[in-house]
């Protein structure tokens, strides 16, 4: 008899996630992690539909009543800013210390067994080392983030692209001013503010300068700066590199790989939630089918989208040019920027979303 039928390295939201789609599939999971809950992580807290759809369907339901719901993407930069509805549903703003509470939670109430403050030291085909013992599993789940060790001990550690950006995130006791999560364009940095309570808002600043804290970047945005400026902040500053990154295999015999460490876009995307649910939603298929192939073709799949979107919103990190012609076109051309971000949360196909990329691309060569 083995001891568990999946064994998951890691108990952050990706972990989590892939025990409780695990468990859906009548599958016993089993999650270790060395530290102890709620785990926390720099990042702009904001929930988009698509990853809330995604959540449900693994059967993880936001408790009502929490959080702050807001209802688009507004973007600030070079003198214009311009907003967009989700074309279906909202976003939810959600501190991760809560979101992680509430997902050991429900892990609990669908029978995961949970090992925190149990670091795992090694891996073999059919077992995993921890400090405590050695377990029996039929599948190991790497869900140990960007430095995953797992990814390194199955011999997946093969990039096919990697780059990387700094992250810094505090919150600030104000309330929201608006009902949009916003998105500050400048040179070198952009910071972005997501309502997480009617009481509190998050505030993420991301660049390639891993000097630049936050109150470097608030002095490139006056604006925000002046209405934070008698905020009280209710965290401390928290950091966190930010990747760019794709695997050339997400999986190999028994071991598969979920969330940063399989890969991750910048944060700036919003979107790396919504991918650790889709893909355990996909892995929990494939894992009770018998077989990885599956969830190596979805994992793909998943990634397309978010992976378009980053490459794009990286091009406005990179050339200043192309961030003011863009912005100037979305201002002029408010429908080109809806039709984006309906396709950022998944509301268009692939053809539909390079047909809107192409139209901001036209309106950007007329400016």
């Amino acid at each position: 008899m083995l001891d568990t039928d999946v064994f998951v390295i890691g108990g952050g939201p990706a972990g989590l996630a892939a025990a409780i789609a695990a468990r859906r599939k009548g599958l016993r999971a089993t999650v270790a992690d060395g530290s102890r809950p709620p785990i926390d992580k720099a990042c702009g807290e904001g929930l988009m539909p698509d990853a809330i759809a995604a959540a449900e369907r693994i059967g993880i339901g936001l408790p009502e009543g929490e959080g702050f719901r807001f209802r688009g993407i507004c973007f600030h930069g070079e003198g214009r800013s311009v907003a967009g509805q989700f074309p279906g549903g909202f976003g939810i703003g959600f501190r991760r210390t809560a979101l992680h509470g509430h997902l050991v939670k429900l892990a609990a109430k669908a029978g995961v067994e949970m090992l925190w403050s149990t670091p795992v030291t090694g891996i073999d085909s059919a077992a995993v080392q921890t400090t405590a013992r050695r377990f029996s599993t039929r599948w190991i789940v790497g869900a140990d983030g960007f430095r995953s060790r797992v990814r390194r001990w199955a011999g997946l550690d093969s990039f096919a692209r990697n780059s990387q950006r700094f992250a810094y995130r505090r919150h600030f006791a104000v309330k929201p001013w608006t009902g949009f999560m916003e998105i500050y364009w400048g040179d070198a940095c952009q910071i972005y503010v997501t309502p997480v309570s009617d009481e509190e808002v998050c505030v993420a600043l991301i660049s390639r300068t891993p000097a630049m804290r936050l109150p470097q970047g608030l002095q490139r945005f006056p604006d925000l700066q002046a209405r934070l400026h008698t905020a009280l902040p209710s965290s401390k500053e928290r950091g966190s590199v930010t990747a760019t990154s794709r695997l050339r295999a997400v999986s190999r015999e028994s071991v598969a790989l979920i969330g940063d460490a399989s890969g991750s876009v910048d944060a700036i995307t919003g979107e790396g939630l919504c991918q650790a649910f889709q893909q355990a939603e996909a892995l929990a298929e494939g894992l009770s089918a018998g077989s990885l192939a599956h969830y190596e073709a979805r994992h793909r799949q998943i990634a397309f989208r978010p992976a378009l979107m980053a490459d794009l919103m990286l091009t406005m990190d990179r050339w200043p040019l192309a961030r003011r012609h863009a912005l100037s076109a979305m201002a002029a051309h408010p429908q080109s920027f809806a039709g984006l971000l309906a396709g950022h949360v998944g509301r268009l196909t692939p053809w539909q979303m390079a047909g809107a990329g192409l139209s901001l691309g036209w309106q950007m060569m007329v400016k």
